[in-house]
């Protein structure tokens, strides 16, 4: 990641629709250049790496990680974020396989693990190709355009294969 990505990042801030169901409204777009100044989003409880479409040398969006844990051991979550332009072309799921890979080979998590929206059947998809399994429903699991709704909890674990 390099600062002349912080303008695709603040975009996802202040642009309504742009991130799809995860809007949550209006951010501050300068959080981005702070988070960056600080560890160029590499730190030690997450980060965020960009998703580079090499045949076109074209950035198509992002894939995140945060770190979470259970009583007895830790785990990552990730996300990803594509432009409109990019959805649906086969891009996320190789970029969240690929993630994994990078975090099972760099840290010691037994567990990574993706939200999605119940509505969300492309990601559902994507996050199946990338060697994720269906946990189940997280009920009531984020507050989005002015109710609670349910989401999908999916996980990925260490000897699970990786479909790269």
């Amino acid at each position: 990641m390099v600062e002349d990505d912080l303008v695709m990042f603040r975009r996802f801030a202040t642009e309504p629709g742009l991130i799809g169901l995860d809007w949550r409204g209006f951010r501050d777009a300068q959080a981005v250049a702070r988070r960056f100044a600080e560890d160029g989003y590499l730190g030690a409880d997450g980060g965020r790496l960009m998703v580079e479409v090499e045949q076109e040398h074209a950035t198509a969006g992002f894939v995140n990680w945060l770190s979470g844990s259970y009583t007895t051991g830790s785990y990552w979550e990730i996300g990803i974020a594509l432009l409109p332009e990019w959805r649906g072309r086969g891009i996320g799921w190789r970029a969240q396989a690929m993630l994994c890979d990078y975090l099972f080979r760099h840290t010691p998590v037994q567990r990574i693990q993706a939200a999605t929206h119940a509505e969300n059947t492309a990601e559902q998809k994507s996050l199946e190709k990338a060697g994720f399994q269906l946990e189940g429903v997280v009920r009531a699991a984020e507050f989005r355009d002015g109710r609670w709704r349910d989401g999908m909890l999916y996980s990925r674990l260490r000897d699970d294969p990786s479909p790269l």
